[in-house]
């Protein structure tokens, strides 16, 4: 493939429901323009741009993978996505680096949650966008209908669209352009035509600026519509010259913007990562500004350290094809580098730049995880870790107080298939196991308790012994000593603190960690011989035993304050369904873009299914977040049970 200038390229991101056809379309794409000679299909495994092996296990995409289409002396890059929501991180680091979008639209199914996450997704980051109704073949098509539906979802900015262009165009489109120039404004309201030039300058900027939003149809299996949208993309995406300015950080933390120019020092960000199990990593980046060249060396902003470049090459699919140098706008991937990972910003060590981090949503479902061999655990780790590598998305937490490795991410699939590389690439096989709770013990009444330690077993002895008085305090732990008479000398209230601090790390109950206790040292004795600090800590350890089974004590359990956004129709579904989850509906407010928000308060108990069983109830429209709130005390037929767990696991 030659090299491209930056006024030829395009860079268009391919979103989507799963299934309306974004791989196809590349397959018809790369068949039209003579890249291949045989139409790929999903179910068969093999297509250019669903070449890991478990997309072709699964027969959908999961990884955003770059190919490149020649038409009429322009190259478009195209950045097809995963149409599963459990992916939006990878539609969100394509549109971070696209100039446009295609929203595809099965003409079967219609609007469906991945039409609306895509739409969303292009208006967050304000993308200029183009539908194509595909599968115009099926039966049930009517383009008018399916439009109409479009329409009253998404607004009065699509309009029809059908190629070529003549002056004769449609008295809507021919509205629309007006609206984009005063000089256009006033011939439409004269009645006069609009020149081919005059069309296609209003087009350009209505597109581009969001007010035009063409609609068009295909049936890209039977290869119908391809050239078409070719030329319409050729035609009305901007160039990478014309996108607006990127923002980011200097060295000095001040915010900077830089165009995408040509002329200026280099600065790329990585907004993909392969882990190739051969050839190692690929980092896959957007040039912004300047050349990047084979060889170059180029400063890592986050790390500090700098990356000499090896050999660059265009992917198209997981074929590489190397060039000597990348210019302003385009896409181009690098293998092996070492300090450099997705998100990361090259620039210049002279002109420091840190563009905008990647945008990954916060996990909503989380698992608990652990090697089916136990030999493989340490391996878990350094697995997980090459992995986010390539999906930044997903993250690994060690929980100290439960002991378990939690897997978060958007939804089981993602997880399974996180599971399922961390076993093909790595061998190390994980099960999930329960998800453990971190509760807390504590007292609701008061104590005064005697704790004495006294061995004697020839020679020196041990001897230690306290008076203290237990209550509820609003601190995790307070201390204070009301010792008289010299009844113990103060060098061994210390010793006392520690051994009821170290005590607190498990309570009485079920074996978690004792908060919000007030302990009081107000007397005891000691012997000039035996005593010692080891004997004092003895000592206050059995009268923190004795005086928190004295003092009513209780189990806390960690409750999560939720925001979930859910459309109007699934309102009454999700709060009943939060009811029977002992939560409580604090408020809600509607959202200007339509449905509402809902705050609500829940038991981290009974929330590690949400995310699944929300989508499941609100056909995975409803979103949510979460957060820990505070500790409440359990219910005591749950603390029961809870106990009696505790109590069976320690007798095994």
């Amino acid at each position: 493939m030659k090299g491209y200038t930056s006024e030829t390229i395009r860079n268009v991101a391919l979103v989507g429901h799963g299934g309306c056809g974004k791989t196809t379309f590349l397959e018809s794409a790369l068949l039209a323009t003579g890249v291949i000679d045989r139409l790929g299909k999903v179910e068969d495994g093999n297509t250019v741009s669903d070449y890991d092996k478990m997309e072709i296990e699964k027969g959908f995409s999961i990884n955003t993978s770059i190919v490149p289409v020649e038409w009429k002396d322009s190259k478009i890059n195209f950045i097809d996505t995963p149409g599963y929501f459990d992916f939006i991180g990878e539609v969100n680091a394509a549109l971070r680096a696209s100039e446009a979008a295609v929203i595809l639209v099965d003409a079967g199914a219609g609007i469906q949650v991945g039409t609306e996450q895509a739409w969303k997704a292009c208006e967050r980051y304000k993308m200029p966008r183009f539908i194509v109704i595909n599968k115009r073949d099926k039966d049930e098509f009517d383009f008018y209908k399916t439009f109409n539906k479009l329409k009253a979802k998404f607004g009065e900015t699509l309009i029809p669209f059908s190629w070529p262009l003549t002056a004769e165009i449609d008295e809507e489109l021919k509205e629309a352009i007006a609206m984009t120039d005063d000089l256009l404004m006033e011939k439409y309201f004269n009645g006069d035509d609009f020149s081919d030039e005059e069309i296609k300058k209003g087009l350009v900027k209505g597109i581009s600026e969001g007010g035009i939003v063409p609609v068009c149809s295909s049936a890209f299996s039977l290869g119908h519509g391809i050239e078409g949208l070719l030329d319409l993309l050729v035609t009305y995406v901007p160039t990478p010259l014309q996108h607006g300015a990127y923002k980011g950080f200097n060295d000095n933390n001040e915010q900077v913007e830089k165009m995408c120019v040509v002329d200026a020092t280099p600065s790329a960000f990585v907004f993909k990562t392969i882990v190739d199990p051969f050839v190692g990593k690929i980092s896959i980046m957007k040039v912004v500004t300047g050349k990047l060249t084979s060889g170059m060396e180029i400063l890592n902003e986050r790390t500090g350290k700098t990356e000499k470049l090896g050999k660059l090459f265009f992917l198209r699919g997981k074929e590489q094809q190397e060039l000597n140098y990348a210019e302003a706008g385009d896409i181009v991937a690098v293998a092996k580098l070492q300090h450099t990972v997705s998100g990361d910003t090259l620039c210049d060590k002279n002109d420091i730049i840190r563009y905008l981090p990647l945008d990954y949503p916060s996990p909503s479902l989380y698992v608990a995880i652990e090697a089916v061999d136990k030999k493989d655990e340490d391996k878990i780790f350094s697995g997980l870790t090459r992995l986010r590598e390539e999906d930044p998305s997903f993250v690994v937490e060690r929980n100290d107080e439960t002991h378990q490795t939690l897997l978060g991410g958007q939804g089981e699939m993602q997880l399974n298939i996180v599971m399922a590389k961390l076993k093909d690439r790595f061998g190390v096989e994980v099960k999930t196991v329960p998800q453990k709770i971190a509760y807390r013990e504590t007292i609701k009444g008061t104590s005064d308790v005697q704790g004495k330690h006294k061995k004697q077993s020839g020679g020196a002895g041990q001897y230690g012994d306290v008076h203290i008085r237990f209550s509820p305090s609003q601190e995790e732990f307070e201390f204070s000593e009301e010792l008289f008479g010299g009844s113990i000398p103060k060098n061994y209230v210390p010793a006392v603190e520690k051994g009821l601090k170290e005590s607190m790390e498990k309570g009485p109950l079920a074996g978690c960690k004792v908060v919000n206790i007030k302990a009081v040292l107000y007397d005891g004795s000691y012997h000039d011989v035996d005593s010692n600090e080891m004997a004092f800590k003895i000592a206050a350890s059995l009268a923190f035993k004795k005086g928190i089974a004295e003092a009513k004590p209780c189990l806390l359990e960690p409750v999560m304050r939720l925001e979930i956004i859910v459309p109007d129709d699934y309102v009454g579904d999700v709060m009943g369904d939060m009811n029977k989850r002992r939560g409580k509906i604090l408020g809600m407010e509607p959202l200007a873009e339509g449905g509402q928000k809902l705050m609500a308060e829940a038991p981290q108990a009974e929330l590690f299914d949400y995310a699944i069983v929300l989508r499941s109830m609100t056909q995975a429209r409803g979103n949510f977040s979460m957060h820990f709130e505070r500790y409440e005390e359990v219910p005591a037929q749950i603390a029961q049970k809870i106990i009696a767990a505790h109590q069976a696991e320690q007798e095994k």
